[in-house]
C-alpha cells in the first residue's frame, strides 16, 4: 500500500488538515496570471479530476501546486504548511503531461522506476531490500513486472505512462497529481490505465488528475473540478456533474495539450521538460 495518509473520519468531522488547501490562489508565469482566485480542498481517499476547455489553466493549477509555476497570489497549503515552507517533497507524486520517455535515455523499466526512490535516500545510500521490495510493488500495481528489465524504449506510450506511475508510487507519496495520463493513449490502453488507477483508489491512494478523458476514468472519480477561463466553475461530486456536465462542458473533449502551455513557452521562468521526458513520442 502506498498512501499513508489517513482518511476522513466516518463522520466526516476529520482532525486532519486537507492534503491540499487553496485559497484565492492565482498561478502563472512571468508574473502573468493564467488561474486566478481559486479556492478548493482536497482531502485524504478522494480522487479528483480537473477538467476544463483549452488553455483554460488546468496544467498550469496542478503544476503551482509543486511549485514548478508562479505563485502570484492567494494560499496554498499542502498537508497544513505553506507551499514555499514544504519540504516533505517524497509525499507528493507526480506524473507531467510530458510524459513519453526519451530515446535518448537507455535504461530499464526497472532503473526508471527505481529514481523514485531518490527522494527516500540519502545521497550516500545504496539500495536495500525495502527499497527493491517498493519498486516491485509498483511495478506490479501498474501491471508491469514482467517487464522490469525491458528497456523503456521498447515500450508502448501507454506502457511508458505506466512506467511513469510507477515512478511516482515508488516514493511512496500521500497524493497523486497527473497531468493529462491518458493523452495520445489508445482505447484499449486508457482503460488499462483506469483499472490502474482503480486499483490505486482501492487502496485508499488520493489523486488529482487532470484528463480530458472522463470517460475512462467514470468509474474511479470521487469528485469533478471543472476550470473555465482561469477560474472555477464547477466544484461537486462525480454524481453530480455527470447530470449537469452537458451544460458545464463546451469543447472540453477535444483537448489534448493545454493551450496555456503553448502560450508559456519561451517565457522566462517557464519550467521545461526533464532529462527523462520528451513531449513528442509514439503512440500506445
Amino acid at each position: 500500500m502506498f498512501v499513508t495518509a489517513s482518511a476522513p473520519e466516518v463522520d466526516g468531522a476529520s482532525t486532519a488538515p486537507p492534503i491540499i488547501s487553496l485559497r484565492s490562489a492565482s498561478f502563472g508565469y512571468a508574473d502573468r496570471a493564467v488561474v486566478s482566485d481559486v479556492t478548493l480542498d482536497v482531502r485524504a481517499g478522494e480522487v479528483v479530476a480537473v477538467l476544463g476547455p483549452n488553455g483554460s489553466g488546468k496544467s498550469t493549477l496542478v503544476r503551482g501546486l509543486l511549485g514548478l509555476t508562479q505563485h502570484l497570489g492567494g494560499d496554498l497549503e499542502l498537508f497544513g504548511v505553506p507551499r514555499d515552507r514544504f519540504r516533505d517533497h517524497a509525499r507528493v507524486g507526480y506524473v507531467p503531461q510530458r510524459h513519453t520517455l526519451s530515446t535518448s535515455v537507455r535504461a530499464t523499466v526497472e532503473e526508471i522506476v527505481a529514481t523514485g526512490r531518490l527522494v527516500r535516500q540519502s545521497w550516500f545510500d545504496r539500495p536495500n531490500r525495502t527499497d527493491q521490495s517498493v519498486i516491485d510493488r509498483a511495478l506490479d500495481v501498474v501491471g508491469l513486472a514482467d517487464r522490469a528489465r525491458a528497456d523503456v524504449t521498447t515500450l508502448s506510450g501507454g506502457q511508458q505512462r505506466r512506467v511513469l506511475i510507477a515512478r511516482a508510487l515508488a516514493s511512496q507519496p500521500d497524493v497523486l497529481i497527473m497531468d493529462e495520463p491518458t493523452a495520445g493513449v489508445d482505447t484499449a490502453n486508457q482503460h488499462v490505465l483506469a483499472e490502474v488507477l482503480g486499483r490505486l483508489a482501492a487502496q485508499g491512494v488520493t489523486m488529482v488528475i487532470v484528463t480530458h478523458e472522463m470517460d475512462a476514468f467514470v468509474d474511479v472519480v470521487t469528485r469533478v473540478v471543472v476550470i473555465d477561463n482561469g477560474r472555477v466553475s464547477f466544484d461537486g461530486p462525480a454524481d453530480d456533474f455527470g447530470r449537469q456536465s452537458g451544460a458545464v462542458l463546451h469543447e472540453h473533449h477535444t483537448h489534448h495539450h493545454d493551450d496555456e502551455m503553448r502560450r508559456a513557452a519561451g517565457l522566462p521562468g517557464t519550467p521545461g521538460a526533464g532529462p527523462l521526458d520528451r513531449s513528442g513520442g509514439r503512440r500506445a
